[in-house]
């Protein structure tokens, strides 16, 4: 099996055009729209469902059992809650996110009349107003609004602009990409991830690489909000891989260097040999890399299992510090998780079995029960 040399300059740059278009879950046509013509720029033949999430293809040399890897284009963000008497807008969040990180956000509201510019403050936004008390205010999307860049006094200018409760709005990233590989923006949850994706099918087009079998390339639009990949997958796929985030903060394994594979989320163990087959190829290809559990966090995968898929399922991750705030990477990881996902599209079936949906107990899976050997040994022997 061939090793893949990932184009980090067309990942960066992918990165940053995702970046550059807003897609808070529920606003993501303008980013399918995006995906759409980079699929069509690398000559990768895909499909969209009525809402609008993506599915790819690239051939292999059987149908079954298919393989897919799933990224999300959908972010976090706001709506609009309630009109307020002092002009500004009161909020709830798209997706779970702290409006602690929502606090100085510079933001974008859409209406069906236009956009507008705007911020997001505490309710007690001055210091020379409120004094301490700016300090001690309670932390919660309650006890925060948004300030329209807008001439506007109460409700029924805010209604004349055209603005009404349920509007969406769009967090601004404010993206960096530094010199020394580090990249700082919001969203990189998860448009690194199709970022990822993106730069492991050039490496795949490019070399020309022979798939053994059928392997999806799905971008989801509704992960931030819990439904993900429940509803793009096909009957003929027996493996699914998210490729998402991993948290890297005390007591968690991830690092923002080399790839993180997910041994479980809260919803429980991935799949134990498609995991493990993970971190054989990281091995075998030296691909440096770590595991990981997260006790706070589901993907795509779960949401694919939730809605009756039985598929196996597994998480390759990004390390990102401060996930769901103003977010942290490195071009490391970003760069191994491309490759390991070039590096499992080619690599063999091990599992002939799962081409089947139903079938008899012979060609099923075995996990090891037998003692460990250095158990056996004397001590010190």
């Amino acid at each position: 099996m061939q090793s893949f040399t990932i184009d980090v300059d067309y990942l960066a740059d992918v990165l940053k055009r995702l970046l550059a278009v807003p897609s808070p879950s529920g606003y993501t046509d303008n980013i399918v729209r995006v995906c759409c013509a980079e699929l069509e720029a690398l000559g990768v033949p895909f499909e969209i469902t009525r809402r609008g999430a993506i599915r790819a293809l690239l051939r292999g040399g059987q149908r079954r059992p298919a393989r897919a890897l799933v990224a999300h284009v959908d972010t976090l963000g706001a709506q609009v809650r309630e009109l307020k008497e002092n002009g500004r807008l009161g909020l709830v969040s798209i997706g779970t996110w702290s409006a602690r990180f929502a606090e100085g956000a510079r933001c974008t509201l859409f209406t069906d009349h236009g956009s507008y510019r705007g911020t997001i403050l505490p309710l007690k936004a001055s210091g020379h107003t409120f004094g301490d008390d700016v300090d001690t205010q309670p932390v919660g999307w309650q006890h925060v609004e948004m300030r329209i860049d807008a001439y506007v006094r109460g409700p029924r200018d805010l209604a004349r602009l055209g603005i009404m409760v349920g509007d969406i709005i769009a967090i601004d990233p404010q993206p960096e990409f530094l010199d020394n590989g580090f990249i700082v923006s919001r969203h990189l949850d998860d448009k690194a991830g199709v970022a990822i994706l993106f730069a492991a099918l050039k490496a795949l087009r490019e070399s020309k690489a022979a798939l053994p079998v059928d392997t999806y390339f799905v971008l989801s639009i509704t992960e931030e909000v819990g439904v993900g990949a429940a509803a793009v997958l096909t009957g003929d796929v027996a493996s699914m891989i998210s490729v998402d985030n991993g948290t890297t903060a005390p007591g968690q394994n991830s690092s923002e260097t080399g790839v993180t594979i997910a041994m479980a989320d809260m919803g429980g163990p991935f799949d134990y040999h498609l995991t493990r087959k993970l971190i054989r190829l990281c091995v075998e290809h030296d691909i440096r890399h770590q595991t990981d559990v997260f006790r706070y966090y589901r993907s795509d995968s779960a949401s694919a299992i939730t809605a009756g898929h039985d598929v196996r399922t597994a998480l390759i991750a990004f390390g990102v510090d401060a996930s769901h705030g103003y977010e942290r990477i490195h071009m490391h990881a970003l760069r191994s998780a491309a490759e390991l996902v070039a590096t499992y599209a080619t690599s063999v079936i091990e599992i002939e079995r799962d081409a089947v949906d139903l079938g008899p107990l012979a060609g099923f899976t075995e996990q090891p029960m037998e003692e460990s050997p250095d158990r056996q040994r004397e001590p010190g022997s």
